[in-house]
């Protein structure tokens, strides 16, 4: 389809903002489920590898939580976006277009633009699956220069025809450029109806270079910043979104993601702590006031990456990390107080990667061994980790604390996260916890 004048783009997008999504919420459910496929241990993954064992693809995610420890390059006109993890661990299914062209993308909650490998591709990735071309959409609608979605793109450049360009890098130099764009974008549903939302601005990328695999097409931006599908999608899903993980051991079952009403997290149990609002507003930011082990306190004394005076939100919740980083002193102090509680000799992990490990020999896993809880406050919400959460089978009878040492980024990760139901509610402002079967979730 060819593109519209500025004015009418602008007039377009007002009247959209204003009725066609009231109109969406009204003639459709205002929630809706999808399913979250983990890359490497879920059969639905076209990164599933039936030759691997459980260890291989536990450590394939490993490796990418420590890729995110080097630290990404600045410069006075570096955006902020660039600390961003090129790698989630979570896909989803979603069509793009008018007919829709289904691709599949990583889902990230450390990640703000959705983008999709274009056709032409002057520079791109090898994908197995053929590439979006935005000539077969009779909805494609390229932004021009002077609109405000241009304008929510920190590095966005103007083309000679006037029209919107952007240019992300990721740490690890890894980058994408293209056009922004507006296409409808569809998503599958649990309940088996598809949820088209009429227009949804985007990156289609036409040069797209880096640590991209050839099974995905790009990336779904579920962060906190204007441009995340979740504040594009605010007048009908509320500001909401859900997740359930499932544990790697239940490769059977799938995570689920939830928006709008089906993401309200209620009931006996739930307990919630504020968003805080930081820059960059990618990350969705809480605050960390402390740990305990059995029945020992350390407190969180610092925050990294801030301005002095500059304390709250301490630690950055995301499910497309896998471990959970924490400062090196407050890791050391929990690595101590775990060894306090633990009645076994700690040993050597034989890859280096982890600091407290123990051997289970042939008693099977984590549950048999006597490993406490570990409990982090939030501010105003106390989640309690079984050592299933905190602990895991690395190689064969070798068990590891999941919790890894970064004085550059404190990250609650998604080990941390399973078999809690983990609700984002952007207009109240907050994160709430539920214990939760993930795999009865539907």
């Amino acid at each position: 389809m060819a593109p519209i004048s500025t004015t009418t783009f602008t007039s377009f997008l007002f009247f959209f903002l204003l009725h066609h999504i009231s109109v969406h919420s009204l003639t459709r459910p205002t929630g809706f489920t999808t399913d979250l496929i983990h890359r490497e241990f879920s059969p639905l993954s076209p990164f599933y590898d039936q030759s691997n064992t459980k260890f291989d693809r536990l450590r394939n995610t490993i490796h990418r939580s420590f890729s995110l420890l080097s630290k990404p390059s600045s410069s006075p006109n570096t955006i902020q976006s660039e600390i961003t993890p090129v790698s989630g661990e979570y896909l989803m299914n979603v069509s793009i277009g008018t007919p829709p062209f289904n691709i599949l993308s990583i889902a990230s909650t450390g990640s703000d633009l959705t983008w999709t490998q274009c056709q032409p591709c002057t520079r791109c990735f090898k994908e197995n699956s053929p590439l979006f071309n935005p000539e077969n959409s009779s909805t494609y609608t390229k932004v021009p220069c002077n609109s405000r979605p241009c304008a929510a793109v920190t590095t966005s450049t103007c083309s000679a025809n006037n029209y919107c360009r952007y240019n992300y890098s990721y740490g690890d130099n890894s980058f994408t450029q293209g056009d922004i764009a507006v296409d409808a974008f569809t998503f599958g549903s649990t309940s088996g109806r598809p949820v088209t939302i009429p227009s949804v601005i985007f990156g289609c990328g036409h040069a797209n270079v880096g640590t991209f695999t050839e099974s995905s097409s790009g990336m779904v931006g579920l962060g906190g910043g204007p441009l995340s599908i979740i504040n594009q999608l605010e007048n009908s899903i509320k500001g909401k979104f859900s997740y359930c993980l499932v544990p790697p051991n239940k490769k059977s079952k799938t995570s689920k993601i939830n928006f709008g009403n089906n993401a309200v997290v209620s009931g006996t149990g739930v307990v919630s702590t504020p968003l805080i609002t930081k820059s960059p507003s990618t990350f969705y930011y809480i605050n960390l006031e402390k740990i305990t082990v059995g029945d020992q306190t350390l407190e969180f004394k610092a925050s990294l990456n801030s301005r002095k005076g500059d304390v709250e939100g301490n630690i950055i919740i995301d499910s497309g990390t896998t471990l959970t980083l924490l400062p090196s002193d407050l890791h050391s102090g929990l690595v101590s107080k775990v060894k306090e509680n633990v009645n076994e000799n700690p040993i050597r992990d034989s890859n280096g990667l982890f600091d407290l490990c123990y051997s289970i020999g042939d008693n099977g896993g984590v549950e048999n061994l006597n490993l406490p809880n570990i409990t982090f406050h939030f501010t105003g919400a106390d989640v309690d980790l079984t050592p299933t959460e905190t602990f895991m089978e690395v190689e064969e009878g070798l068990v590891c604390l999941t919790i890894v040492p970064s004085d550059e980024f404190a990250i609650f990760g998604n080990l941390s996260q399973m078999n809690f139901l983990i609700g984002y509610d952007l207009v109240k402002n907050q994160v709430s916890f539920k214990r939760t079967d993930c795999s009865k979730q539907q």
